[in-house]
């Protein structure tokens, strides 16, 4: 028996989504949804994290951009990059791709080597880009990112997640963001009273972009483990970790952890901020910045 799923509705294509400074390039065969500041060296490219967007780095492009180019752009199943439901070879919504596509990044702005800086799950893909193409990055500035205990479905449940039946009721699980989004979004907040209404909005505005539901299911199936804690050693870059102190969604503790693990890793817990401190306390994330790039600066 055929179950009928009925399509999300009011959902229109990324394009008309679109800001009047949003650009859209072709990346790997994917349409990316791209925003950039400044010009000249360090380059800097943004990876936001897990139900996020490129508008989580709004508060920090422009005095970032000071130091030099900012790419910020939405990773495959989230923002206002393309979603595709069929491909050939790769799947896109995998880390392997996400990989691949920071690096494809570099090569459509030309940029031989960048700092990355990412957040939570963004984290994750910065750390991955770093270890498979470790001359393209100079350095790492990791916000409270993912790396202890965030694998996504267990190995043994992906088959199950995979087959036909749930392929369908996935997109309606995946649907159930819409109304626990606000919530998770006032957990990643130490103060969620200071969310603007403006700033939930920018969240749920993927969420009416065609086929959204579908392209998050997929990029849920595509997740496994990253092993990332296993090669913590072979990251002898300079690495910064920012973590709010009151981070519940990452525990602080883990990203204290983890920059005592990262043999180059310099340390900053940002006061009264969560899991974003760059949207909640930016001018005091953008202090540590500074500090960091005054000391890798040639």
């Amino acid at each position: 028996m055929t179950i009928p799923i009925s399509p999300s509705k009011d959902t229109r294509p990324p394009h008309e989504l679109a800001d009047p400074d949003s650009t859209f390039i072709e990346v790997n065969g994917l349409d990316v949804h791209v925003k950039t500041m400044g010009q000249g060296e360090p380059a800097f490219v943004l990876l936001h994290g897990f139900g996020a967007s490129l508008d989580s780095w709004n508060t920090i492009m422009e005095p970032l951009s000071r130091f030099g180019r900012v790419i910020a752009y939405d990773r495959p199943a989230f923002g206002l990059t393309e979603r595709p439901l069929t491909w050939e070879g790769q799947n896109p919504y995998s880390p392997e791709a996400q990989v691949e596509l920071v690096t494809g990044l570099l090569d459509h702005f030309e940029l031989d080597q960048v700092i990355l800086v990412g957040n939570s799950a963004g984290g994750t893909i910065a750390m991955q880009t770093a270890l498979a193409h470790p001359e393209r990055v100079s350095a790492l500035i990791l916000v409270d990112p993912a790396i202890y205990g965030h694998s996504g479905a267990p190995a043994w449940l992906r088959p199950l997640l995979a087959t036909p039946l749930m392929r369908r009721l996935g997109p309606l699980l995946v649907r159930q963001i819409q109304n626990r989004g606000p919530k998770l979004l006032k957990m990643a907040w130490h103060d969620p009273s200071k969310l603007k209404p403006e700033t939930i909005d920018l969240y749920t505005r993927p969420l009416q972009a065609d086929n959204w539901d579908i392209a998050l299911w997929e990029f849920t199936l595509a997740s496994h483990a990253s092993n990332l804690a296993e090669q913590l050693d072979q990251l002898t870059l300079p690495i910064l970790v920012i973590t709010g102190d009151d981070d519940r969604i990452v525990p602080t503790a883990d990203s204290i952890r983890l920059s005592g693990a990262l043999p180059t890793a310099r340390l900053a817990v940002i006061k009264d901020a969560g899991h974003v401190p760059h949207e909640e306390q930016p001018d005091a994330v953008m202090d540590v910045f500074r500090n960091f790039l005054s000391t890798i600066s040639s």
